[in-house]
């Protein structure tokens, strides 16, 4: 990636009021991009490696260039042929306010958009593809029928810290939802928890963990099926002093309906009060924090808007700052159909009940 080299002109003949946008962009100068669009410069032209005008504010650092080209209508998580975003552009310059500018507009446009789409569901279940087909265990991997990494072996660094996060004393009453390779559980396991509870729905999966013993633990419950069809169940195990969540083929909309139902304390029409799944007030949530991750710009977003919804069912949360390298090692991501983490920090969650002020 280069923010230095001035746009490319792709039109021939003399300098084209798009050429120069791009270059006005590229200057940081606001007032003659406000020119140059109020004369009708095609506000989404791009450069010969699909730079946007978005990309060359970005590197620019002027917000207010940033500001107006995101108001004329370039989305905020535009790409270009390198995969590049406009975030990345604004930190190789080290241009933080204009990177907050582009976060900002990302969490903005997700909200708006996420009003206006409402339940598109087509009646299956997210991940029920991925139930249906079965997945193989292959040296430090767990992957699908269409070479996706369900889990690999470089989380577990993340996985022990997670492990502590939601088991901070022997004794504790744990839930994990998603048991993969059965990382996270073992790190659990080694923290002597009273109760284990793990909610698993892929019937290979299911098979692995009795093949490994799982089903044979004394103080461990496996409840096998969607976490959605196995609630009472779970409620019935609880309440819980920690909780993890990491489900395969799943989306936001899932991790949000979860996060509805952990943290209910309230049910049904008459809105009776009833114990939340997770123990009030010491509890502790947490959860793989994948969002977004193959994008910086695109991971800090959703950050924000986990926390934001987060914080409207009654829980602060608070990231926590790792250092990964795998982005770095592309042996690893050998025979993998697409990375799924691409990043150089990941921002380990923990969820805590909100205190009153």
């Amino acid at each position: 990636m280069s923010a230095e080299s001035q746009p490319q002109e792709q039109i021939s003949g003399d300098v084209s009021k798009e050429a120069k946008l791009l270059a006005a962009c590229h200057e940081g100068n606001a007032k003659q991009v406000e020119d140059l669009i109020g004369q009708d410069a095609e506000i989404f032209v791009t450069d010969e490696t699909g730079r946007t005008a978005l990309h060359f504010a970005a590197a620019s650092g002027d917000v207010d260039t940033v500001k107006l080209v995101l108001q004329s209508g370039i989305p905020w998580n535009a790409l270009d042929v390198g995969d590049y975003t406009a975030g990345d552009y604004a930190e190789a310059g080290e241009h933080d306010e204009a990177y907050e500018e582009l976060v900002q507009a990302g969490v903005r446009a997700e909200m708006v958009l996420r009003m206006f789409s409402g339940d598109v569901g087509n009646g299956k279940a997210a991940n029920e593809d991925y139930l249906t087909q079965p997945v193989e265990y292959s040296g430090d991997r767990l992957i699908d029928a269409e070479k996706n990494g369900v889990m690999m072996s470089w989380e577990a660094p993340l996985m022990e810290l997670h492990a502590k996060v939601i088991c901070g004393k022997p004794d504790s009453v744990v839930l994990n939802v998603g048991f993969g390779m059965g990382i996270i559980d073992s790190a659990l396991q080694e923290l002597h928890p009273g109760r284990h509870v793990i909610v698993e729905a892929h019937p290979d999966v299911y098979q692995h963990m009795k093949d490994e013993g799982w089903d044979t633990k004394p103080n461990v419950h496996i409840l096998f099926g969607r976490w959605q069809d196995k609630l009472d169940e779970i409620r019935a195990l609880g309440p819980y002093d920690g909780i993890f969540f990491d489900t395969f083929g799943e989306f936001y909309k899932d991790l949000d309906d979860f996060h509805k139902a952990i943290f209910a304390t309230k049910a049904g029409a008459s809105e009776q009060a009833v114990q939340p799944i997770l123990s009030q007030p010491d509890g502790i949530y947490s959860f793989f924090n994948g969002l977004g991750g193959d994008h910086k710009l695109f991971h800090d977003v959703y950050c924000r808007i986990v926390r934001a919804d987060l914080l409207a069912l009654g829980m602060q949360t608070q990231y926590s700052q790792v250092s990964s390298d795998v982005v770095f090692d592309k042996e690893l991501w050998k025979g993998i159909k697409r990375p799924y983490w691409m990043i150089k920090t990941y921002n380990l969650p923990t969820c805590t009940w909100a205190t009153e002020e």
